[in-house]
């Protein structure tokens, strides 16, 4: 069990303080109906509560409800197709080359791996919610720690001076749920902390999110802690620096403009904020990467705690999803020894990515491939198809987590390793920066690794960087952005077994860029439209 929570050790009073039952048909916008039904006067003349007011807000990342992992707090909504983490994961990986969900009866799987979504796809509707569950969240914190509040309650100085530090991170927490809105659905409905309750919400598009998250960003920085400076799991001005960086080096795919220039700069800032890679690639998916050499690497994870925060988000699901139907390699990875029966495998486009001798030892390649074989023909027959070990419920001194089946692994949302590629990419795109640097960045991952391959400038290629990304972050939750940026998401550039649901792959038609607007939240907001194709 994970002792210095300090933070999350509150996440299960915070949610339920903050909880808002919602109906799936008749408001899944989550506006709280009044001030009082979600966080008002009572509850803050505890000056203690602002804080746990604020950690309600980052559990929203990782709970779904009160009543334990199987529980939500968005009425209609199941909690394993509204866990923020888990849903992102199948939204980013499981749509694109890297995984295949083996149980297509569970709830919209089926759809997402095979690129046959609709806007009734409940994990659409998942994503969509718990985004605005997080804005409202975020909205009521900031409604009342206005300085008119503050006064008539007489808060002290010395709280005052936290809840501006507090304000900074829960806008932060707004602009990325604004962020993922931006880059999954390219609209979301839009309220701050000044919208009347009630009030039908405007809708942003593209244009107008970018612009909203980049000038939230750059104007609470100074109210935000120095990097690695705050608690584990809160944010600060790295994390801030790394949407920023992601908004930048996807600026062409959500505005139509390169920023590469801004990202380097914002990658340069990261780089500088006294992050460090991990000693040890697989030190970042343990149960203690919040206390091992990962804790220097990762920017923001999503917390995770077998006891704590029991949820059904995506390290538990990858953990003992990942378990083989044939191995049975449960214990070797902290959990049961059957896991979840192979519920997770690895598509064949991905496994090529680890041909040739130089990726035999490369500690990034936890690919087990044993007398399996590569092709996945039939996605119900979990003995079909490689399996890897990536995650792990255990920690880096071999003990297990807290418990056989939740994991205590945190999510790496954010990690350094993600901000020197991103830096050789922009680099290589016309941003700027030295390409010198752009190698060596490359090279401190390969060597991380054990790679005993040294990258060269004449290796350092477009196509090269979005491999290497594959290598080093899959499965995490990166990859559908990362193609759709290279324009091999849709269309034929690039097919992979189970695109557009033909075996070896076929072409997507360009709207599938974007997801659809889910009809629930159609229907409750009439500013909402959807998006074309759909």
């Amino acid at each position: 069990m994970k002792k210095e929570f300090n933070i999350f050790k509150i996440f299960a009073i915070a949610i339920f303080l903050l909880s808002i039952t919602t109906s799936c048909n008749d408001d899944l916008n989550i506006t709280p109906e009044d001030d009082q039904s979600v966080l008002g006067e009572d509850f803050f003349q505890d000056e203690a509560a602002y804080k746990r007011a604020l950690a309600g807000i980052y559990s929203n990342l990782a709970l779904t409800g009160v009543d334990g992992p199987t529980s939500s707090n968005i009425d209609g909504l199941d909690a394993g197709t509204s866990q923020f983490g888990r849903v992102l994961v199948y939204l980013q990986t499981l749509s694109a080359d890297q995984m295949i969900w083996s149980y297509e009866n569970d709830a919209g799987t089926r759809e997402i791996q095979r690129n046959l979504w609709t806007a009734q796809n409940p994990i659409l509707t998942g994503m969509f919610g718990r985004n605005d569950v997080t804005i409202a969240f975020a909205n009521n914190f900031l409604a009342e720690t206005t300085d008119a509040k503050l006064d008539a309650r007489n808060v002290s100085t010395g709280t005052r001076a936290e809840i501006v530090t507090f304000r900074a991170e829960a806008r932060l927490m707004r602009a990325l749920a604004y962020y993922y809105a931006m880059d999954l659905f390219g609209k979301a409905n839009f309220s701050d902390e000044t919208t009347p309750i009630n009030s039908i919400p405007a809708v942003y598009d593209r244009a107008q999110l970018f612009d909203f998250i980049e000038s939230e960003l750059v104007a609470i920085e100074a109210d935000l802690l120095d990097p690695r400076q705050n608690e584990h799991g809160r944010a600060d001005k790295g994390v801030a620096w790394m949407i920023l960086a992601k908004i930048y080096l996807n600026a062409e795919v959500y505005i139509g403009q390169a920023k590469y220039d801004k990202c380097i700069e914002y990658c340069d800032k990261i780089i500088g904020g006294g992050y460090a890679l991990a000693t040890n690639y697989l030190h970042n998916f343990m149960a203690d990467n919040n206390t091992n050499s990962a804790n220097s690497e990762i920017i923001f994870p999503i917390v995770s705690d077998g006891v704590y925060t029991q949820n059904y988000g995506p390290t538990t699901v990858m953990i003992n999803g990942s378990v083989g139907s044939i191995e049975k390699n449960g214990l070797d990875v902290g959990v049961g020894e059957e896991g979840w029966g192979g519920a997770l495998r690895v598509r064949k486009q991905f496994a090529l990515l680890f041909n040739g001798s130089q990726f035999n030892n490369d500690t990034r390649n936890t690919i087990i491939s044993g007398n399996r074989s590569i092709e996945i023909t039939d996605i119900s027959d979990r003995d079909q198809g490689y399996i890897i070990q990536k995650y792990s419920n255990l920690t880096s001194t071999g003990a297990l987590g807290s418990d056989r089946e939740f994991a205590d692994a945190d999510f790496p949302l954010f990690r350094l390793a993600d901000v020197y590629l991103m830096y050789a990419e922009s680099n290589l795109r016309g941003g700027g920066g030295m390409l010198d640097d752009a190698v060596d960045y490359v090279n401190l991952l390969r060597m991380r690794a054990g790679n005993p391959e040294t990258v060269t400038s004449g290796m350092l290629t477009l196509d090269f960087i979005l491999d290497e990304r594959s290598r080093e972050l899959h499965w995490e939750a990166h990859r559908r952005q990362d193609l759709i940026r290279y324009n091999k998401f849709t269309g034929g550039n690039y097919n992979w077994v189970w695109k557009g649901n033909g075996s070896n792959g076929i072409a997507l038609p360009a709207h599938l860029n974007l997801y659809p607007i889910p009809n629930s939240n159609l229907a409750t907001n009439p500013n909402l439209t959807q998006n074309p194709g759909y």
